[in-house]
């Protein structure tokens, strides 16, 4: 068992290039909380994280995450600067209904008071069906790469997989951007409902002790098998602290 890595620190202004080498580092946040963790806890027991990064010089999206965009081709979307708004606050409440423990009370368990600037630049990507709003995804922009903070979707629409999508609308945005890395979350090295972003072509993974980011090596379950169900890319306080 390795050493238990457990930190976390508070900071309300940071800058692009930081937040980079922050997420290079394994950091994630939730507001102005920053945080990284190795070991996680939930009913089936310890889990070892593990900080995910996609080169987005190497993505190839799969037959299956070209499917989902298929699926969702008749939709729109926007990307603008990220708001807590009440239509987003009650998309939350209905689409936490998925979760069945450590469920987060508020929109706000995840971002700030001001979450466009605090602790950094922020978007929303807002996924519509005329003008029916059916997802939004928060994603922080720094300065070479992006980081997904959070993902919910209306709940009777899961058959579009919208967690998987605003996932694949956020890489793309962030190839737009000229960015180098796009970071979806943590993972963990044991088998879990977050395997669906060790799917992704073009993965890296930390190692805690030389911090240094190699090549992921999918086991032969998960690439063979690429239905893992959309569950929030977001990762729930279990997995991503997180």
């Amino acid at each position: 068992m390795p050493p238990l890595l457990d930190q976390v620190f508070e900071c309300a202004e940071v800058p692009p290039e930081i937040m980079d080498q922050l997420w290079a580092a394994g950091w994630r946040h939730f507001g102005a909380t920053f945080f990284r963790y190795n070991m996680s806890v939930d009913a089936a027991g310890i889990k070892r994280i593990t900080p995910l990064r996609l080169d987005l010089e190497k993505v190839q999206f799969t037959k299956s995450q070209r499917r989902v965009l298929r699926r969702n081709a008749d939709l729109r979307h926007v990307f603008e600067p990220a708001q807590i708004t009440t239509e987003a606050q009650a998309m939350f409440q209905r689409h936490k209904a998925r979760f069945k423990e450590n469920v987060p009370d508020d929109l706000s368990t995840f971002l700030s008071h001001d979450p466009a600037h605090v602790p950094g630049k922020c978007v929303e990507c807002r996924v519509y069906e005329g003008d029916t709003l059916l997802a939004i995804s928060y994603l922080d922009v720094g300065t070479t790469s992006t980081s997904a903070v959070y993902g919910m979707f209306e709940p009777e629409h899961s058959w579009r997989s919208l967690g998987i999508y605003t996932m694949l609308l956020e890489i793309e945005h962030s190839r737009q951007l000229g960015c180098r890395h796009y970071y979806p979350g943590y993972a963990t090295r044991e088998p879990s409902a977050y395997d669906y972003k060790k799917q992704l072509r073009g993965l890296e993974v930390l190692d805690w002790a030389s911090g240094e980011w190699s090549s992921y090596q999918a086991p032969a379950a998960i690439a063979e098998n690429p239905s893992t169900p959309c569950l929030p890319r977001a990762d729930d306080p279990l997995v991503s602290g997180n």
